[in-house]
This record gives C-alpha cells, structure tokens and sequence, in this order.
C-alpha cells in the first residue's frame, strides 16, 4: 500500500514563525553576524563612558579658563595650552604627584612583600585552619574601609595605648596612608598569589631545595619569577587602587602638599570661593593620568612576556 503523502512542515513553520525566530535561526547559520553586532555594541558602549569623557576633559583643558563658562562644545572654546603650565604655578601641583607616587610605591612593595608570604602558605603548604583562615581573609575583603577609620585615626593621633605602648603619631605622614591602605588591599593580592603560587609544580621547588635552598629562598627565587603574570597583577591593582584612593589620603593628611596631601586635594585646589577654574582642574587632571597610564602600558608588555616566555615545563 502507498503510503499518503507528508505534510511539508517546513514550509508551514517559515508561514508561522516570528521575526524573533527568524533572527535566531539567521544567527545560527551565520554566527560572524552575531561576533560583528556584539562587538560594535561593545566598542560603541566603551567609547561613550571611556573615551568620550576623556576627550571632552582634553577640550575643557585646552579651552580658555575665561571663556569656559560659557560651555565647551566638541572642540575648545578658545584653544589655550598654557593650562598645562599654570597649574604647577599656582599651586605645587608636582607635589602632589609625588605624594601619592610615594603612597602607592610603598603600598605596593609592602603589600606584595607580605601577600607573598602568605600566598606560598596558603598556596603550597599543608596546615591545619588553612580554609578558615583563607575563608577570614575573603570576609575581611568585603569590610568598607569606613570601618576601619576611626580606630586608626585615635590610634595615629596617639589617643589609643596599648600594653602602656603609645604608638607614634602618624598623622600627615606616609605611614598613616600606607598602614591603612595596606591592609585593605592585602587580601585580594594574598587571593591572586596563592592562586599562583598553588599551580607551580613541587618538582622545581623540590630541585632548588636540594641543591641547598631554604623555603624562603626558593619563594622569592623559583616561585615568584615564575609567578610574575599573578605578581605583576597584584601589584599594577594595588597601585593603581592605592594611587586614585582619597578616603584615607584626604582624612589621614592635612590639606597642603607639604602635609602629604594626595593628588585629589591638588586638583580641586584650582577652586576658591569666588572661582571656579574648570580648566586648570581638567589639566591637572589629565597630567595626573599619566603616571598611571605608562604603568599600564609596560605592565602589559611584561604580562604578555610572563605568560609565553614564563610558560611551565616539566
């Protein structure tokens, strides 16, 4: 017997399919469409909340200080580069970068010096309390540096003796910014490093301490230099955290930039109480960026060359 003839479904469900599926099923067979419109929404989404306000900064820099009340359009109102100059005259603006250089070098040179430590325990020995003791130092992340201000600021002003001990005064001094910030950004470096630390083989290890190297000499010589992608991460974060903070910089210092004022105090410096200089603040701005700006460029260089040519071989 002949079997009756089939339905032809497929031409039914392109009758009654939606734009919506059509869309998905064009996706589907074409998925560089589907590459292409993710990263143009991407690259469009980047350019309005990164670039652009970068280059509307630039354009209210190089805008006449007289003139930029007026309103700054796409291009300066007035084109004036003498802003980059006046504003290491009117206040010692490189201070101001120094202080805070000095704040996140020390920071970071404490901070990885510390985590490494602490990551190689974490990371490659075996001791009892281990979990809750990296389960702790994650908590501890999450607390706000707020909590943290007042009894350290009683503390650096010698309000607080401890044991008799009177601990010196460190207000508007690098240590009151650096003890702080130190142990705020310390748990995330010591996470990033035992990570690590805990994938180098033990057979490296184990060749350095036969030939006569101790735990700490086989950290800082074998793990650390094949762990430089994690180290030279925890330490660009650290520093660039530690160099844009201003919570504990601006609360643990005094004003001036001979108190150890960070750099946010000397950019709005350029505002007084009857003016407003909005030029000279977007060009102390931009030449506050720049610090930060080369440190990512050559860290990126180097991560790239940590991980080809740092690459494990067993």
């Amino acid at each position: 017997m002949s079997q009756p003839p089939q339905p032809e479904t497929a031409s039914i469900d392109d009758e009654t399919s939606g734009p919506f599926t059509n869309w998905v099923d064009s996706a589907i067979a074409n998925p560089k469409k589907v590459y292409r419109a993710m990263f143009a929404t991407v690259a469009i989404f980047f350019l309005f909340t990164t670039l652009f306000p970068l280059y509307w900064l630039t354009m209210i820099a190089f805008s006449d200080g007289s003139r930029v009340s007026e309103g700054v359009g796409l291009l300066p109102t007035g084109f004036d580069p003498s802003s980059f100059i006046q504003i290491f005259q009117q206040v010692p603006f490189h201070l101001y970068i120094f202080n805070s250089l000095v704040f996140a070098t020390l920071t970071t040179i404490f901070v990885l010096l510390i985590a490494s430590l602490a990551g190689y325990a974490f990371g490659r020995l075996q001791f009892r309390g281990k979990r809750p003791m990296m389960l702790a130092v994650l908590v501890i992340s999450f607390f706000p540096p707020a909590a943290f201000f007042i009894p350290l600021f009683q503390l650096f002003n010698q309000q607080i003796s401890f044991l008799g001990i009177t601990p010196p005064e460190l207000y508007s001094t690098p240590g009151g910014v650096v003890i702080p910030l130190s142990a705020v950004f310390l748990p995330l470096a010591i996470f990033i490093l035992t990570t690590f630390y805990g994938q180098i083989p033990d057979g490296l290890e184990d060749a350095a301490r036969i030939e006569g190297t101790t735990r700490l000499g086989a950290l800082f010589r074998v793990i650390v230099p094949l762990s430089a992608p994690g180290v030279a991460t925890a330490g660009i974060l650290t520093f660039i955290a530690v160099y844009n903070e201003f919570f504990f910089s601006f609360l643990m210092t005094g004003a001036a930039a001979q108190d150890w004022a960070p750099i946010v105090d000397g950019i709005i410096s350029y505002r007084s109480q009857f003016q407003v200089r909005y030029d000279l603040m977007a060009a102390a701005s931009i030449v506050a960026v720049l610090p930060v700006a080369t440190l990512v460029v050559i860290a990126q260089e180097k991560i790239v060359s940590g991980l080809t040519s740092g690459a494990l071989k067993e």
